[in-house]
């Protein structure tokens, strides 16, 4: 039996078609295949926690996270070398721009509410500070004596903790006094280790109550209070300050996707949006962003009237 020449070009036609397909199918899916995400270093506890559970439950799902400021998250979101990025602001005027050049619709989940923390060394006098107070260390200007020489230590430049600060703050031009670092373990080591200082830390390296390390490393340093205004009450980043936005330095996080169809990116952001994830946020003394939590006042009262 032999195939005329109509035949042959449709048989030809097939083959090319499914293997156009073949090649151009996703290699992954919501649980399975190799995905690289940015995520902005003052993350890394909670990230670390959320990846390996999510391998743990997906056998087939390999998830590699890049640690880096959050400039760099967002440079490699938008150079299109990253799909999903892990980050602690939403996408900005010009990005969005990106996006509807690109025609694509950017999936933006927030996952938590979290809260930049300051910590001092051992022998810091000074622990309270109103944020006018803080716009004075950071920039060196109208500085009370006893903290001139007070150094403040940030993990790396153009990082989420130095822009939140200068928003918060209103410091557009840092003070000789400020230094960065490489990271986050940096800043910690440095505090711990150093005297007359602060570093400006995401809380959730400082929070998990389960961490034995992390619990004796807290008393090495000092956490300190930070208040709106004169006439406000100071607070440390506790989890129930954050979720009240009460404590003046919180913030949000997000992950932002711009992965077309359903892949890994996908069900990873499904699983830390998840009651199972938002559980690890919880852990990690944040506020969950996408499942209800309950506050409980505790009143200490004398049982014995």
């Amino acid at each position: 039996m032999t195939l005329n020449k109509s035949g042959v070009f449709l048989v030809a036609v097939i083959i090319i078609l499914f293997g156009c397909d073949r090649n151009n199918s996703p290699s992954d899916t919501p649980t399975s295949g190799d995905l690289t995400i940015s995520v902005d270093q003052t993350f890394k506890p909670l990230i670390d926690s959320e990846v390996s559970t999510f391998e743990s439950i997906y056998k087939y799902a390999d998830v590699k996270v890049q640690y880096k400021s959050e400039n760099e998250a967002f440079d490699d979101l938008m150079n299109d070398s990253i799909r999903v990025i892990i980050v602690s602001r939403k996408l900005n005027s010009e990005e969005i721009k990106q996006f509807q050049k690109w025609e694509i619709v950017p999936r933006v989940t927030k996952i938590a509410y979290d809260a930049i923390a300051l910590i001092g060394s051992k022998d810091l006098k000074d622990t309270v500070f109103t944020i006018d107070e803080l716009k004075s260390l950071l920039s060196g200007e109208k500085i009370v004596p006893s903290l001139k020489k007070t150094k403040i230590i940030f993990d790396s430049n153009n990082s989420s903790t130095m822009r939140l600060l200068s928003e918060k703050a209103g410091v557009k031009n840092f003070s000789k006094n400020c230094f960065a670092l490489n990271s986050t373990q940096a800043v910690l080591d440095y505090i711990s280790k150093g005297s007359n200082c602060i570093g400006i830390i995401g809380v959730n390296w400082i929070s998990d109550q389960d961490d034995s390390s992390n619990q004796n490393f807290l008393k090495s340093i000092k956490v300190l209070e930070i208040s709106s205004n004169e006439n406000s009450e100071p607070l440390k980043p506790y989890q129930a300050y954050i979720a009240q936005k009460t404590y003046p330095l919180y913030r949000e996080v997000y992950i932002i996707s711009k992965e077309a169809y359903n892949g890994l990116g996908t069900g990873f952001t499904a699983f830390v949006s998840s009651e199972r994830g938002q559980r690890i946020v919880l852990k990690f003394g944040l506020v969950p962003a996408t499942m209800p939590i309950r506050l409980v006042e505790i009143v200490n009262e004398d049982l014995n009237n």
